[in-house]
């Protein structure tokens, strides 16, 4: 059975848990925040707001991770992915090598279950997989016995280390408490991995999530997700605790789901007047890169509500957190 044969290109709101491990529970790998509880979540939020502390103390590397190689494997481009799990493995003392699909045998043939199997042959315990096929995370886990796998996002699934720094920073933001908040998230709901983990992320710890965008960019029956649709930015961002606006590719365009960029940002971008129908001490989140005066205007981006910058940061402390996690399984496990 292939790859393509277990996955789905477009997984419907109602099938996300289909990636995760049903039969038991594995906590060596991660593949997604659905189903993992509030009790769990805040548990996770916690040590990483230790991890975070550690970090900016300048304190010298650990050897939580000694004996533990990582593999970065990253078969689709990143830059704050690819390097926070880098500098978090690294600092925690663990072996981290980055595999890069570009100079790979992938590109003469060879399977991506067959290149993992080789990377597990050769000691690797802990695999940090970002693909572009909903599903890759979990489909390598069901057939890699001796290795952990960590989603680093996979399609149109889920992207849970980015959920988790998301929580953080609002865990900031909101001095602790998520209860009787409400986030508006703006954009690309239908293809979007980041939201799919901050709405499951969000709904087990009691916040409300609003959704906006464009209708060819919005799935069916989106509410079965556990969040409420919004027509418009301003109807979504109304009394709004918080704002993250999706990161918009180009592809969309190319397919012909968006007439152009310039009338995605006239209807969508979320400037200072739109902003001001939030709460006085609401944030902007944006996973990252920006294209600024598309989802973002730059006033919005650079202003004292903007808290991008706090998730980059916040984004090593979380993967220091989940890679302990996931080595302590692993141990126990062997």
């Amino acid at each position: 059975m292939t790859l393509s044969e277990v996955t789905l290109h477009a997984p419907a709101p109602t099938g996300a848990g289909h990636f995760r491990t049903p039969s038991r529970r594995d906590d060596r790998h991660l593949l997604g925040l659905e189903g993992i509880s509030r009790t769990e979540l805040l548990e996770l939020l916690e040590d990483a707001a230790r991890e975070r502390e550690w970090l900016r103390s300048g304190a010298p590397n650990r050897d939580d991770l000694a004996g533990c190689s990582v593999m970065l494997a990253f078969i689709e481009d990143s830059t704050r992915t690819r390097t926070s799990f880098e500098i978090a493995a690294r600092r925690l003392g663990a072996n981290a090598l980055t595999f890069g699909a570009s100079a790979s045998s992938l590109n003469k043939g060879e399977t991506l279950l067959d290149t993992m199997k080789l990377f597990e042959a050769m000691g690797t315990q802990l695999l940090v997989l970002r693909h572009g096929m909903s599903g890759a995370a979990g489909y390598l886990a069901r057939r890699l016995p001796g290795v952990g796998v960590i989603n680093a996002g996979d399609g149109m699934h889920e992207h849970p280390t980015q959920g988790l720094l998301d929580l953080l920073t609002l865990r900031d933001a909101w001095n602790g408490r998520f209860e009787d908040r409400r986030i508006a998230i703006v954009g690309d709901i239908a293809h979007s991995r980041v939201a799919r983990s901050a709405i499951a992320g969000l709904s087990a710890l009691g916040t409300d999530v609003t959704v906006c965008g464009p209708g060819t960019l919005m799935p069916a029956e989106v509410e079965q997700l556990g969040c409420a649709v919004a027509v418009s930015v301003d109807e979504a961002l109304e009394g709004a605790d918080a704002v993250m606006a999706l990161r918009l590719q180009k592809e969309r365009m190319e397919k012909g789901l968006l007439p152009s960029t310039a009338e995605y940002a006239r209807v969508w971008c979320i400037d200072a007047a739109r902003v001001a129908r939030m709460r006085p001490e609401a944030v902007v989140l944006h996973p990252g890169p920006v294209n600024r005066g598309v989802e973002l205007d730059p006033s919005v981006a650079d202003s004292e509500r903007s808290v991008i910058l706090a998730q980059v940061q916040n984004g090593v402390a979380v993967r220091c957190t989940v890679l302990k996690r996931c080595w302590a399984a692993w141990k126990e496990a062997a």
